[in-house]
C-alpha cells in the first residue's frame, strides 16, 4: 500500500517559485502524470500525517530538444502544489 503512494508522489520540487509558495503555507510535489486531486490528497495525508486543505495541479508540457543532433522530447510533467491546514508544515529537506 505504501509503495503505491510513493508512485503518486515522485520528488518534491525545490524551485525559487516553489520556495515562494511555500512562504504561503503551499508545498510543491512532482506527481504521476495520472494522478487525481483526491488520489494525491490520501497519499500526502498518509505519508506526511498532516490534513491538506487545498490541491492545485499544473501539466507543464515536455520541450522539444535535440540529442546528437536528433530532435527528441522531454517527458511531460505533473506539479501539486499542496495547501496546508494552519499549523500543518511538511519539510521537504528531510525527505522520508
Amino acid at each position: 500500500m505504501k509503495a503505491e503512494l510513493y508512485d503518486v508522489i515522485r520528488r518534491p520540487v525545490i524551485t525559487e517559485k516553489a520556495t515562494m509558495a511555500s512562504e504561503h503555507g503551499a508545498v510543491v510535489f512532482e506527481v504521476d502524470i495520472a494522478a487525481t486531486k483526491p488520489v494525491i490528497r490520501e497519499a500526502i495525508e498518509s505519508l506526511f500525517k498532516v490534513k491538506v486543505k487545498a490541491i492545485n495541479t499544473v501539466v507543464t508540457k515536455g520541450k522539444t530538444k535535440r540529442f546528437r543532433g536528433r530532435p527528441g522530447r522531454r517527458k511531460d510533467v505533473k506539479k501539486a502544489y499542496v495547501t496546508l491546514v494552519e499549523g500543518n508544515t511538511i519539510d521537504v529537506t528531510t525527505g522520508l
